[in-house]
């Protein structure tokens, strides 16, 4: 497996040949930060967790250089950064039992750029050798511009991807913006109450961002939890934790179909729910 830049890494916990962990791979995550996979495709890590059979591969497109800073990693550089968001991100995948975690170590700035085609490159051939069957990335309604640009990449990978290798769903996921605003019947909801403990752990394994200013540690978990209650409004609460996301997979299925046309009619259909129900109620 060949990738692109000198430093990408491809770590496996346990121990197996690189080529060998991709391949076993079931359930894929593609994010743009350490940390990101944590939050947005734990239901991925969750199926995969001690299953003989199922095995999460997460990819983390950048290096986590420009991420804030306060306290103990007040006075960190960048390169430092750098260097401890990669071992944290090690260790989540050693917590969560991960196939392998890929680390690209992109700069935002090349990832956000789309003229530089080299992550593209390096996600479909990650996508190739590992032929996942579910795919969860970042959503193109997310507000956090590098986000947004690993989506796009992402879905531009899958379309250079032969058909018989492209996974069966591709998910896009929360981290900055929640996806309540889809309606109901869009929405893909999933479980996630099991194993808090561990879901609580792989974000929290990220001192660096918590103790470095950011307490997505609670943002996350409290996330979950009110979404499991405001998910039913006229229903009592049938889990503790539940996550959104859209599902992505025609815009594999169908090359031509416009992505900002996708996201359009969704946030159309949005539109015309609270105006329906408006006029209803007036």
């Amino acid at each position: 497996m060949r990738l692109n830049n000198q430093e990408a890494e491809i770590y496996v916990p346990d121990g197996v040949e690189a080529i060998q962990a991709l391949k076993r791979t079931t359930h894929m995550g593609i994010a743009a930060h350490p940390d990101d996979l944590e939050i947005l495709a734990y239901h991925g890590i969750l199926e995969c967790f001690r299953s003989e059979e199922k095995w999460f591969l997460g990819v983390v497109v950048t290096d986590g250089r420009g991420s804030p800073r306060e306290d103990l990693y007040a006075n960190y550089t960048d390169d430092e950064m750098r260097l401890v968001r990669r071992q944290e991100q090690r260790k989540a995948a050693f917590l969560g039992e991960y196939g392998a975690v890929v680390m690209l170590d992109y700069t935002s700035a090349a990832v956000k750029d789309p003229k530089k085609k080299e992550s593209v490159s390096d996600l479909r051939r990650l996508i190739e050798a590992s032929r996942p069957g579910v795919i969860y990335t970042h959503n193109p309604a997310d507000k956090h511009d590098t986000h947004v640009a690993v989506c796009l990449r992402t879905i531009e990978a899958l379309r250079q991807v032969a058909a018989d290798a492209r996974p069966k769903a591709l998910y896009g996921c929360e981290v900055w913006r929640t996806l309540d605003w889809l309606v109901d019947d869009e929405k893909v909801v999933f479980d996630v109450a099991a194993h808090e403990n561990l879901a609580a752990s792989l974000v929290g394994i990220f001192d660096s961002q918590i103790c470095g200013g950011k307490r997505y540690d609670l943002a996350t978990m409290g996330r979950r939890r009110a979404t499991a209650t405001y998910h039913e409004s006229h229903g009592t609460d049938v889990t503790t934790a539940m996550i959104y996301a859209m599902d992505m997979t025609p815009l594999v299925e169908n090359p031509g179909l416009d992505i900002s046309e996708f996201l359009a009619a969704h946030i159309n259909r949005f539109a015309e729910d609270v105006s329906a129900r408006l006029k209803r109620m007036a």
